[in-house]
């Protein structure tokens, strides 16, 4: 049976097993005693605070948990729980190759394998992902990887050394992390309701948990225009890039920071960090796509699969050479995937809103935390397809992909530009 792959990023673990792919935020809510993890545990962020954990994968230790949640004794068993949920969604797979982020110390790596042995399922393979993911794109001989992990960023160097790319430095960005950033950009969210009608979403944990899930489509509706409208619980407001101006800030300035003679050096940002007005147009960077990941692994697979022997953290690859092209960077927008901005069914478009667009059948389609979307089952929801192929709940959709319900009815994600 195929490997199957394992990006171990906590702002969204992602796992790839022959035509799967799974997305998992590193969100873990308890609820009736019993542990759900990614994008039912975020949905459920700000309604239940006191049952959500976002740190266990960040703070990977067995310290006694603080504040206790449920039957979890440190963060070490809430990785293990979230690990059990992947493979079972998976699909059972016998052996996972891992990429996990320059922030996890050698003890940290160390208490993952170790947890991973009372896994049912081996790992195979260890390397560093921004190592793995400058390789796609060292058409330089210094990089840059910007990676926004839940609680900090992680600036890491990677040097370009003969036909090989290898780690050099990380540098730890605190003050921020995905939850960080997403505070400032709510902070200025709500400003924009207040002044404008007077309502404050923050107010009510069901209406601030509507505006939070309403940010990706927000950033994403501000690249391509300067201001967008946003509602929540009926109210709408107007929003501009210039209001978000001052969310990236800090993010900037630490980046900067730590770019000596910037200007000559590439820097390989996180999609979601390329949303921030501010940082899309001060840094000549790429953006890294949501498939490179799933791709340098795929590359890579032969030389990093270490069966016989013990895991070695793997920090070297070879680049890879048809992306050596030397041309220069493109621009940020350009290199955003197209994302679907409306469902057409029966010769209607409907433009898709962030808060959630109803398929039917139980079925709906809600933003994703990269941008893009992504399938919500509702209690009792019935067959839905994808391009003929059966539907899973938070399954991320694609411009162009058709829809099927078993009553026949058919939709297609389109996009309609001005």
């Amino acid at each position: 049976m195929a490997v199957a792959w394992l990006d171990l990023h906590d702002s969204n673990l992602q796992l790839w097993h022959g035509d799967l792919h799974l997305s998992s935020p590193g969100y873990a809510l308890l609820e009736a005693g019993q542990y759900c993890f990614g994008q039912d545990a975020r949905a459920a962020a700000r309604l239940r605070p006191r049952d959500i954990s976002t740190r266990y994968w960040w703070q990977l230790n067995t310290d006694a948990l603080q504040p206790a949640l449920g039957p979890a004794r440190h963060t070490a068993d809430l990785v293990h729980a979230h690990l059990q949920a992947l493979h079972r969604d998976a699909g059972a797979p016998d052996e996972l190759l891992l990429a996990a982020p320059g922030s996890m110390r050698k003890e940290q790596v160390a208490l993952l394998l170790g947890i991973i042995q009372q896994c049912p399922f081996a790992a195979v393979g260890l390397v560093n992902r921004s190592v793995a993911l400058a390789s796609l794109y060292a058409d330089q001989e210094r990089l840059f990887h910007l990676e926004v992990q839940l609680h900090q960023a992680l600036l890491s160097e990677v040097h370009r050394e003969g036909t090989e790319v290898t780690l050099q430095k990380v540098t730890a960005l605190p003050g921020s992390g995905l939850l960080a950033l997403q505070e400032r950009v709510v902070e200025a969210a709500a400003g924009a309701f207040i002044r404008q009608t007077r309502f404050d979403p923050r107010r009510r944990a069901e209406t601030e948990q509507q505006l939070y899930d309403a940010l990706p489509g927000t950033l994403r509706a501000l690249h391509e225009a300067s201001e967008t409208s946003l509602s929540v619980n009926g109210y709408h407001a107007r929003l501009t890039r210039g209001d978000l101006q001052a969310a990236g800030g800090m993010l900037l300035d630490a980046i900067v920071g730590n770019l000596p003679e910037a200007s000559t050096h590439g820097v390989l940002l996180d999609p979601v960090a390329a949303l921030l007005p501010s940082v899309a147009t001060r840094l000549r960077a790429r953006v890294l796509q949501p498939g490179d990941m799933q791709r340098a692994l795929a590359m890579h697979e032969p030389q990093l699969l270490q069966r016989a022997e013990a895991l070695v953290f793997v920090e070297r690859l070879p680049a890879v050479a048809q992306n050596a092209d030397h041309s220069p960077p493109r621009d940020v927008a350009e290199e955003l995937p197209m994302v679907a901005t409306h469902l057409l069914c029966n010769a209607e478009a409907r433009a898709l809103t962030p808060d959630g667009t109803s398929l039917g059948a139980g079925w709906s389609l809600v933003a994703g935390a990269d941008g893009g979307w992504r399938l919500r089952a509702g209690a009792g929801a019935g067959a839905l397809a994808r391009n003929t192929a059966p539907c899973r709940d938070g399954e991320p959709v694609a411009n162009g992909d058709r829809l099927q319900l078993a009553d026949g009815t058919e939709a297609q994600l389109i996009r309609v530009s001005d």
